[in-house]
């Protein structure tokens, strides 16, 4: 298996693009705030999840990144609230990035609580 048929890569994956998509019409001001930072934490889920898969060898190093990926979707759960709070999102567009959003939470606490499923072995001393 390859990183991008992970259900969790291609969730995340597929979210950061929505996001991407729908930014291009926040405002001007937001450039250097809002706008570029959904599209970072966003993006940084997917890309978190592939560099936890290339370290799936080491559990440790798995979780780790798995853990910083996780982290990166709730900063984007957090975006996505100002943006509805903005007036950037409407109400039923909130509810489904949300929706995907919670969604690849529990895509990635799985992969964190089974990492041998994943291919991780857990390292001995």
């Amino acid at each position: 298996m390859k990183f991008d048929e992970l259900l969790a890569y291609q969730k995340s994956f597929d979210l950061a693009m929505k996001i991407f998509e729908l930014s291009k019409s926040y405002p001007r001001e937001e450039t250097y705030s809002l706008t570029d930072q959904i599209r970072r934490s966003s993006r940084s889920v997917a890309i978190n999840i592939a560099e936890a898969y290339a370290k799936r060898r080491y559990q440790k190093h798995f979780i780790s990144k798995l853990t910083d990926s996780d982290a990166e979707n709730l900063e984007t759960h957090g975006w996505l609230q100002f943006s509805l709070a903005c007036g950037y999102l409407d109400e039923s567009t909130f509810e489904k990035l949300l929706s995907q959003n919670v969604e690849i939470g529990k895509l990635i606490h799985f992969m964190i609580k089974n990492p041998d499923k994943f291919g991780s072995k857990k390292e001995y001393s």
